[in-house]
């Protein structure tokens, strides 16, 4: 992040050090701040029924795509019941140290509950095409508001869509306080994770003589890009979505990045919570198209047969609360 304030003179070397070291952790959170509050402030974030998409659901399920479904879901279901435990735990040093399975935990959960939406969806894609077909259905408006951003185009200059209010607005290092600072700092993310997307993107196109872009003057692999060889790597690059901040937790674990968290200056618990929101709400999206495809009466099957730890848990107070309204008022409509 270039537009850092540094603390003030009358610090110690011991604090600004620690200081340092927090850094990308402070960024980290930052991010995951602003996305549950960008979804809690918006008044879309429910609605549904309001999406075509869902609305117009006419799927044939198969007992294999169900039997599939409800694997997927289970899967989700028992990840999301780990990280709550591990939030509802009040003692700072351990949630610090359990970053290191929390991280993949929130990603593995959002992605099978996502494999359960693509599964009704049509597509049974692993990963990780996974994460190109969610960018389409994101730009095709099958997401709420809240979660219907991307980044595309080149990748130093992408364009950022759905975040308009953040556009003319800095990011910086404190947590945002209002809705431009709150996409300002999605829209950093966007960007700076775009840009890493498109150089693995360049460094495997480059790698493969039957792909890499060559000199038209030598005809030797090119070394240096300019921005139009950077354009001729967008479509491969695709869409940059909030899923792709998800999978950077699991980045920074298997880069070893995470040790960096574990010693950071945050708030720990701040980030579980606002880590366990965001994972909660997407999986009540994929929830919600499951369930209006897979019709109420298997859906709360499913529900009855959970194992006792899972059952009259956060997985039927997210039904009868938020899921099945929704589905009432489909029908009705």
């Amino acid at each position: 992040m270039n537009d850092t304030e540094t603390p003030q003179s009358s610090v110690t070397e011991q604090d600004y050090q620690r200081w340092q070291r927090s850094l990308p952790a402070q960024v980290f959170l930052n991010y995951f701040h602003a996305l549950n509050s960008h979804i809690q402030q918006s008044d879309e974030a429910y609605e549904l029924p309001k999406i075509s998409h869902f609305s117009d659901r006419k799927t044939k399920l198969t007992e294999t795509d169900l039997a599939s479904v409800r694997r997927h879901l289970i899967n989700s279901w028992n990840t999301e019941y780990t990280i709550r435990q591990t939030a509802a735990l009040g003692d700072v040093d351990y949630q610090q140290h359990a970053l290191h399975w929390t991280f993949p935990q929130a990603y593995y959960s959002v992605e099978e509950s996502l494999r359960a939406m693509l599964r009704v969806n049509g597509s049974s894609s692993a990963s990780p095409r996974i994460l190109s077909e969610v960018g389409r259905l994101i730009k095709q408006k099958f997401y709420p508001q809240p979660i219907s951003f991307y980044a595309f185009g080149e990748a130093h200059h992408p364009s950022v869509y759905g975040l308009p209010a953040g556009r003319w607005a800095k990011p910086t290092l404190t947590l945002a306080q209002d809705k431009r600072e709150v996409q300002s700092q999605l829209r950093q993310f966007l960007r700076t994770t775009h840009r890493q997307r498109s150089q693995w993107v360049r460094a495997w196109v480059q790698g493969n003589p039957k792909t890499a872009i060559r000199s038209e003057r030598t005809g030797e692999i090119l070394r240096r890009f300019n921005r139009q060889h950077w354009k001729q790597l967008a479509w491969r690059t695709g869409y940059t979505t909030v899923f792709h901040l998800l999978q950077r937790l699991v980045i920074s674990t298997s880069n070893r990045e995470i040790e960096r968290f574990v010693v950071a200056d945050i708030d720990t618990k701040l980030f579980h919570q606002c880590l366990l929101k965001v994972i909660s709400y997407i999986n009540f999206i994929h929830e919600a198209y499951v369930a209006q495809a897979a019709g109420i009466e298997n859906y709360e099957q499913w529900l009855s047969e959970l194992p006792m730890y899972l059952q009259h848990s956060f997985i039927t107070e997210r039904y009868q609360k938020r899921i099945n309204p929704l589905l009432q008022q489909n029908t009705a409509a």
